[in-house]
């Protein structure tokens, strides 16, 4: 008698070959924007041991100094202007990588996105290195730090635009709020990693905070020049339906009869497909997409928080809260826990809902009044404080996370294109592009308003929120009113 298939090989046999691509695309394109977050995480870690106050610190006997009040910092931070020159180094970053996305999404679309983003990992990893050397070739000028930042900045911009053609060259539209909206939870996974990793060296030798991420993301990008798939059609799999058929076919139908229809399909079928695959889309082309340019402009104002938070969350808690450097990067992971459930909620109604617009609305609507009560009340205890992370990480990144993947994948694949393929990734650049603008101005502003109190910040901050939501107030209403007709 033959003995039955074993379990593990029944479960495998169960899923086609499709399938197994599809997830294993995924999984990949979830390890590698997890490890560029992984890498952009130490500086706001390493903030709180660049500048302490050295009164609390026990003194090494060998430590010949009398100057007792900076002898434990690190210059040039070791100075009262040390606020400006943390805005500095964010802003350098920041900038870079705003200015650079626009560029990228149009290089992603005209090179092998295996290469640009192998490539971009591996420059990533060297210049995340080179910043953390400085404390091993004892560097202390800001323009070595900033310089460096900036080109990790750069070569960073490389990486959104790709991972999201990947995946939505794998994925349709029938599920893809929930997908990637589990999917876009390496953001969050990347930062709570990147204060893990930070934090187990910033006592010690902050260096390595920066030089074991840089490691990591350039092992991830070897991984990905050897393991990654473009596209379904590149292993003979069946690309995914990203628009109904008859949506699709509407234009093409109007004052024409089926016959001619067929006819002409049938003799220039392949052309026409030719040409839509091949030619990328311009800049402008992408601009004009219905919804895009709102949506770029609600998501510099949502990552103007997000990013804020990203920078300057730990030296909050440590200022308020009165915590160290380790315990504050360690409290600051569960505001990247709320936002990976966030980010996951996000997608699931607006799957359900068919509101991608609504759906952040209502979360950036409630976001505002819950940083006001982060605030006031947010540091009375350690389970308020654990709870209102949570909340707040979760409403502001639900939209961001929303934006970025399934609703930049959407427009990238949006019906007016009438299947051209390649556009997909300067959508992208466009819309998180525009939104890194939002995530430079937050720090830099962050930076210039804290010397005058927490509560200015959280005021700039809840400002951005509203900001956020009345720019997609046009399409809300669109959205609405759509519910309304079918009711």
């Amino acid at each position: 008698m033959r003995s039955p298939l074993a379990p593990g090989v029944r479960f495998c046999s169960s899923f086609s070959r499709d399938s197994w691509y599809r997830g294993f695309t995924l999984f990949l394109t979830f390890l590698s924007y997890t490890a560029y977050h992984l890498s952009r995480k130490p500086i706001s870690i390493v903030k709180n041991e660049l500048h302490r106050n050295c009164s609390m610190v026990i003194r090494p006997a060998d430590l010949n100094t009398t100057d007792n009040e900076t002898w434990c910092d690190w210059a040039p931070f070791d100075q009262d202007n040390y606020k400006t020159l943390y805005g500095m180094l964010d802003n350098s970053f920041l900038v870079a990588y705003a200015i650079g996305m626009f560029f990228s999404g149009i290089f992603g679309e005209r090179l092998p996105l295996r290469y640009y983003l192998s490539c971009g990992m591996v420059l990533s990893g060297l210049f995340t290195s080179l910043f953390g050397l400085g404390y091993y070739w004892n560097i202390h000028s800001i323009w070595y730090y900033a310089f460096i930042q900036a080109m990790n900045g750069l070569v960073q911009t490389t990486g959104w635009p790709s991972v999201v053609t990947c995946v939505g060259n794998w994925f349709g539209k029938g599920k893809r709020g929930f997908i990637m909206g589990v999917w876009n939870s390496h953001t969050s996974v990347g930062n709570i990693l990147g204060s893990l990793i930070a934090g187990a060296f910033v006592s010690t030798a902050w260096g390595l905070s920066f030089i074991v991420p840089g490691l990591i993301i350039t092992f991830t990008g070897v991984l990905c020049f050897f393991f990654l798939v473009e596209k379904p059609e590149d292993v003979n799999c069946v690309p995914p339906q990203h628009h109904q058929e008859g949506t699709e076919r509407e234009p093409l139908l109007h004052n024409t009869t089926i016959t001619e229809v067929t006819s002409s399909t049938s003799s220039h079928a392949t052309e026409r497909s030719d040409e839509e695959h091949t030619q990328a889309i311009s800049f402008c082309g992408a601009l004009s997409i219905p919804g895009v340019l709102e949506f770029s402009l609600c998501l510099m104002f949502a990552k103007l928080v997000s990013y804020t938070f990203l920078y300057w969350l730990p030296l909050y808690i440590s200022n308020v809260a009165h915590f160290d450097a380790k315990a504050a990067g360690d409290m600051s992971t569960l505001f990247d826990v709320g936002g990976i459930l966030g980010g996951i909620a996000a997608g699931v109604v607006s799957d359900y809902s068919g509101g991608r617009a609504t759906t952040c609305c209502a979360m950036l609507l409630l976001a505002a009044p819950m940083l006001f009560l982060y605030n006031y009340v947010g540091q009375t205890s350690i389970a308020t404080t654990v709870v209102m992370l949570l909340v707040c990480g979760g409403l502001v990144n639900g939209p961001y996370a929303l934006i970025t993947t399934a609703v930049s994948a959407d427009l990238g694949t949006h019906e007016s294109l009438q299947g051209n393929s390649r556009a997909l990734s300067t959508v992208t650049a466009i819309i998180d592009g525009t939104g890194s603008i939002g995530a430079a101005i937050g720090p830099l502003l962050a930076g210039l308003i804290s010397p005058t109190g927490w509560n200015n910040v959280f005021y700039m901050l809840i400002s951005a929120d509203v900001l956020a939501c009345l720019f997609l107030s046009r399409l809300m209403y669109k959205e609405v009113c759509g519910w309304c007709s079918r009711t």
